[in-house]
């Protein structure tokens, strides 16, 4: 029963160490990790109460257990970043000498763009007609750079809306068409509101305190309900403006150790890297350092303050969307006036949306605007 039970635990901490690392790069990341983490310690206690009657050494060895998988999953000289980076257009290296297929997916979405090309280029034709009509907001007969990036910006977004709605069954108790504090409290925390566990006296106090105090600040009406919109601002509070400084908080109070409010070079460093005995500090290290220096303490007092640590972590000098939409233009506009007509794009069909001539009858027959 000791063994099955390790490998049960095993089995679950590496899955939500490898779900970490995957989202770490997001706050949502941290959200996810330790939601995760309460249903490791449901399934750790139901395995000490099965086991009580071999006493207490048993949990303790499930105990070292769990911190040693979860340990040796880490890599200690592996880089931690707190940059939050926008995410790829697409994972496809942008390259049209060889191919479209970064402009495809940036214009279309991932699923989309496969499914364009299963269409015949007549085909495909037809339905970038639609979604140039779509494009053009003001129904002026042109696509300007502008409609482009909103084009691009809401194709991108659409992975939000689906989180949101993968989500929304599990915390909206009630059905009202809302997600309340509580409902949302209940769900993610449960049983262990009233204190912490004492098998892994692990308390989750100050993580629900925070995730109450971007709720609140994500329910932009103050009524402690949030609609699919506060929702995703909540869930995805790097991609919401009215969301940064709640970012810029929280990832303060991660590295600022001492509590000054600022965050210093060893506070800094220390966040990514971890020095461990007889380990070599990798070559990173020393660039960060200079990073740190010359580039994140824009005042030089030896350390970031949070204007300067929203600078480091949300990063506001290049924007995706903004330069697919001005390649798509460049590529595009043959008359070079700046904008672009229907006939440019769909001269250029190959470039925004792709085809092959196979059998198209099936695909995207779930849009009934096409």
């Amino acid at each position: 029963m000791l063994i099955t039970s390790m490998l049960i635990i095993s089995m679950v901490v590496r899955s939500i160490v490898f779900r970490s690392m995957v989202v770490r790069s997001t706050v949502v990341g941290s959200l996810v990790f330790f939601r995760s983490m309460v249903v490791t310690c449901i399934v750790f206690r139901s395995m000490c109460l099965s086991l009580r009657q071999s006493g207490r050494m048993i949990c303790s060895v499930l105990i070292c257990w769990l911190l040693l998988v979860a340990r040796g999953d880490g890599k200690p000289t592996e880089r931690r970043t707190r940059v939050h980076q926008e995410e790829p257009l697409s994972t496809l290296r942008h390259d049209d000498k060889q191919n479209f297929d970064y402009d495809h997916e940036a214009f279309l979405g991932q699923d989309e763009a496969k499914a364009f090309d299963r269409l015949s280029p007549d085909e495909s034709k037809r339905r970038l007609s639609i979604i140039v009509d779509r494009i053009d907001s003001n129904k002026d007969d042109f696509v300007s750079e502008d409609e482009l990036r909103l084009w691009i910006e809401a194709v991108q977004s659409r992975h939000m809306f689906e989180d949101v709605e993968h989500q929304w069954s599990e915390f909206d108790l009630n059905q009202d068409g809302l997600i309340s504090w509580d409902e949302y409290r209940n769900v993610t925390y449960g049983s262990y509101l009233d204190g912490p566990l004492t098998e892994t006296e692990y308390n989750y106090t100050h993580m629900m305190a925070r995730d109450e105090r971007r709720f609140k600040v994500a329910n932009r009406d103050r009524d402690m309900s949030a609609d699919r919109q506060e929702f995703m601002a909540f869930l995805h509070p790097e991609n919401h403006e009215y969301m940064k400084q709640v970012v810029v908080q929280e990832t303060m109070e991660d590295i600022d150790k001492n509590g000054d409010g600022f965050i210093d070079l060893k506070e800094y460093i220390g966040d990514m890297f971890t020095a461990e005995n007889g380990l070599e500090e990798p070559e990173w290290v020393a660039s960060e350092r200079q990073q740190f220096s010359e580039f994140r303490d824009k005042n030089q007092d030896g350390k970031m303050d949070l204007e300067e640590t929203l600078d480091w972590i949300l990063p506001a000098d290049y924007d995706h969307a903004v330069a697919e939409a001005k390649h798509l233009l460049h590529e595009s506009d043959s008359n070079k006036d700046g904008r672009l007509t229907k006939e440019e794009i769909l001269n250029k069909f190959d470039l925004f949306v792709g085809s092959q001539v196979t059998n198209y009858g099936e695909a995207l027959l779930r849009h009934d605007e096409f």
